[in-house]
């Protein structure tokens, strides 16, 4: 199956997925490009703008999994704005445009990742972990272990908190506040496999008490 995964950051949602797929990664940021291809050696990795990826190529795959940038969204932009009275940017509906993109013209499966937003969403969504989502497949909730993170260690402390609950050792190749919002980017593996699995109504695996896959 060939499978285009936008926005990928490190990878966290297609940690789980397997090597017997052929897997388009496209990511704008060189340095997390990088840790993605150390991770996934036989991704397709191209370092580019994946909003206009998907228009040129949505053609050539089978499933699409779109993560958005989520900043312009979230609850956390509200919260500053009404503690620091910030407010510089409007909603970034790219969002929208993929979504609305995705259910007229694609043919395969698809879904679009983003954060539990500030205001009504505009198009309904599913919800499943600290996540919405929407797809052309019924979603079913499954709790997040990343709920346990607690936001008061330092950047270090937070990004190894997330390495060991997801399963990825950087390495120290993230650090600071980047790295920081990198990691809580990233969508939690065990979530990942378990929206594919909704696509293809594959049967969930089992989880560990860490959530890590049992073989």
């Amino acid at each position: 199956m060939k499978i285009l995964n936008l926005y990928a950051g490190i990878g966290g949602n297609r940690k789980l997925w397997g090597n017997e797929h052929e897997i388009t990664a496209i990511e704008i940021n060189p340095q997390i490009a990088k840790i993605y291809q150390d991770f996934f050696p036989n991704d397709k990795m191209i370092i580019g703008d994946a909003h206009k990826y998907l228009l040129q190529h949505f053609k050539e795959f089978d499933f699409i999994w779109s993560s958005p940038p989520c900043p312009t969204h979230s609850r956390m932009r509200f919260l500053c704005h009404e503690q620091e009275g910030k407010l510089d940017r409007y909603p970034n509906m790219e969002l929208y445009e993929e979504i609305l993109f995705l259910k007229y013209w694609f043919k395969g499966k698809w879904v679009v990742e983003n954060v539990i937003s500030y205001y009504e969403p505009l198009i309904k969504p599913y919800t499943s972990g600290k996540h919405y989502f929407w797809s052309n497949f019924h979603i079913t909730n499954l709790n997040s272990n990343s709920r346990n993170i607690k936001r008061k260690h330092t950047h270090k402390e937070h990004i190894r908190q997330k390495e060991k609950l997801f399963g990825f050792d950087l390495n120290n190749q993230l650090y600071g506040q980047k790295g920081q919002e990198i990691m809580n980017n990233c969508v939690e593996p065990r979530l990942g496999l378990h929206i594919f699995n909704c696509a293809f109504k594959i049967k969930q695996g089992k989880f560990d008490k860490d959530g890590i896959l049992k073989t």
